[in-house]
């Protein structure tokens, strides 16, 4: 798939490290609770046009929390574990060394995690078989989401964590002209985020976090013979259109949330946290 190849190498420039993001570091409001957020540029706001209010940023606002945000652009799983965290006054730490810390010296209430998007979409886009792809890289993900649990229980047993999914963002594939297959990788797709987000709910489970399927949330499993009307693209697969309006895949051939993207995805968080 020489188009597919394509749009993973500007995947990966588009989720490459950049510096501490400014949201980062808002000042902390006296007597609220703090919200550590960790993760990859879902958590961080980045977009084609920059970096914007995030989910994490919006959850915040919504649940009264401060939040301190060390989601790196770019991050995989493996990276919260070996990578230095963004944001202020880190020190080095990584994603979970500095996530320990703040249970450890702070009054966190809620901890999310949104990671494995980067995991996934470099090795499995080009793979041969997709689906065997994911399941290996499934296992991988779990491995080091299972270690980052394992330290947060430790340091605070009955802290609040929610992991997330995301917007099976290649259903775009089906209007982006980027993909003269369009239609046939739509369809792939929603077979490899079931069976990768099936296998990643269970390791939350196993350590009594929630789960927010954002994927089932904004449509992504449903029948993509169930059509309604988009104003762009005529007559489309109602899950195809709302990837369109949540993420700038459709348009941009870019995997970030739009604004309206990360009010939903904060909206089910808010929901899980409360």
């Amino acid at each position: 798939m020489p188009r597919f190849a394509l749009v993973v190498a500007l995947l990966t420039a588009l989720t490459a490290c950049t510096a501490p993001l400014p949201e980062s570091a808002v000042a902390a409001q006296p007597g609220l609770r703090t919200y550590v957020s960790l993760g990859d540029s879902y958590a961080t706001g980045l977009s084609p046009e920059g970096t914007g209010e995030s989910f994490a940023r919006i959850v915040a606002r919504q649940e009264g929390l401060n939040l301190v945000n060390f989601a790196c652009n770019g991050a995989t799983s493996a990276d919260l574990l070996s990578q230095p965290a963004c944001g202020p006054e880190t020190e080095g730490r990584t994603q979970v060394d500095a996530t320990v810390e703040a249970l450890r010296t702070s009054d966190v209430g809620l901890i999310t995690m949104v990671i494995g998007s980067n995991d996934l979409l470099e090795p499995c886009a080009v793979a041969e078989n997709p689906a065997e792809c994911a399941a290996g890289v499934a296992a991988d993900t779990r491995t080091n989401i299972a270690t980052a649990l394992t330290r947060f229980r430790e340091a605070a047993p009955d802290v609040k964590i929610v992991g997330l999914s995301y917007p099976d963002v290649f259903l775009g594939a089906w209007v982006n002209p980027e993909f003269p297959n369009g239609e046939d990788l739509a369809r792939t797709s929603v077979t490899l985020y079931e069976d990768f987000n099936s296998q990643v709910a269970a390791e939350y489970a196993k350590f009594g976090a929630k789960y927010v399927d954002i994927t089932g949330k904004t449509g992504g499993y449903g029948a993509l013979t169930e059509l309604t009307h988009d104003p762009k693209y005529g007559q489309i697969p109602s899950s195809v259109a709302e990837v369109c309006t949540i993420t700038y895949f459709c348009d941009h051939t870019d995997v970030h949330p739009t604004p309206a993207g990360h009010q939903a995805i904060a909206d089910a968080v808010s929901a899980a946290s409360r």
